[in-house]
């Protein structure tokens, strides 16, 4: 069963209440879900989740509330027309946790992690086209190196890019392990990172630009403050330093919102221990004024 992280946290900010309504803007296995409701007598809770498979486990999962959950399978991003079309104008609180679920990265065969031979895939809705594949195929050199660079935040990423271009006209790349192990081999051994694979990054920035998760965290970030009620709490948990820079931007920008988090929660040592994935969680939270 999926970990939901900061429970506590998201819990303190969000402050539900009886009869409220809360958007989880990433249902995942419901985790997070689970505990808002259970934190109310009668509060409800609208999840979108775009993954089929992680959604009929979280509806499961969810059954036992009744009528005060119900699933959008579709994208956060879309938080404004999705809730309209249900007749609603105003939420108490909106959550996201961009992390990738437990599901995905612990389901081989669905092209996340180099931990298993598998197809290069990585799409997080299996309603979209383009793959990782497509991607490491299909992409220039340049548009490559800019993946790994700015989406992955890889310093070697130009060295990699023409790895992969020059290892591409043999024979096409097509499974995790191809990948990763041609990463290592682009990586000269003395810049290889001492905490983390030396493909780590690489599969990062791959995975935010087949599923597009900047574009879509970035309408996301313009869109919620519209749908938050005056007092409704926005809270945005994120894994890497680019979100975590959007969101603390946004958050200054918007006059909408009042900044709760002068910096941002971090989970606590106990937590850390017990859910390692947590280690590099940032949650913030802003209020609607």
């Amino acid at each position: 069963m999926h970990v939901p992280i900061m429970v506590s946290e998201v819990i303190a900010l969000l402050e539900p209440e009886n009869g409220g309504l809360i958007v989880d803007g990433t249902l995942g296995l419901g985790g997070h879900a689970e505990n808002i409701l259970e934190s109310t007598v009668d509060g409800r809770v609208i999840g979108f989740e775009w993954d089929r498979e992680a959604a009929v486990l979280a509806v499961e999962r969810l059954k036992k509330f009744g009528d005060r959950f119900r699933l959008i399978n579709g994208s956060y991003a879309d938080i404004d027309s999705e809730l309209a079309a249900l007749g609603i104008d105003r939420v108490d609180g909106v959550l996201v946790d961009l992390g990738v679920s437990s599901l995905q990265i612990d389901r081989g065969e669905r092209g996340f992690s180099f931990k298993k031979d598998a197809p290069l895939d990585m799409r997080m809705s299996q309603n979209l086209k383009r793959t990782a594949a497509d991607i490491v195929n299909g992409a220039t050199e340049t548009e490559l190196a800019d993946i790994f660079y700015f989406y992955g935040e890889e310093r070697q990423a130009r060295r990699i890019a023409r790895f992969i271009v020059e290892e591409r006209k043999s024979s096409a790349i097509a499974t995790t392990i191809q990948l990763s192990e041609l990463v290592a081999r682009a990586v000269p051994r003395r810049f290889h990172p001492d905490k983390i694979h030396v493909a780590t990054r690489v599969f990062q920035g791959l995975r935010i630009a087949v599923n597009g998760e900047l574009d879509n965290l970035n309408r996301l970030l313009g869109k919620a403050p519209a749908v938050l009620r005056k007092g409704g709490v926005f809270c945005v948990i994120s894994f890497h330093s680019l979100e975590d820079r959007m969101v603390k931007q946004a958050f200054k920008g918007d006059d909408r919102l009042r900044v709760l988090t002068g910096r941002p929660l971090q989970p606590g040592d106990e937590e850390k221990s017990v859910n390692p994935r947590a280690r590099s969680a940032k949650l913030r939270g802003a209020v609607r004024v």
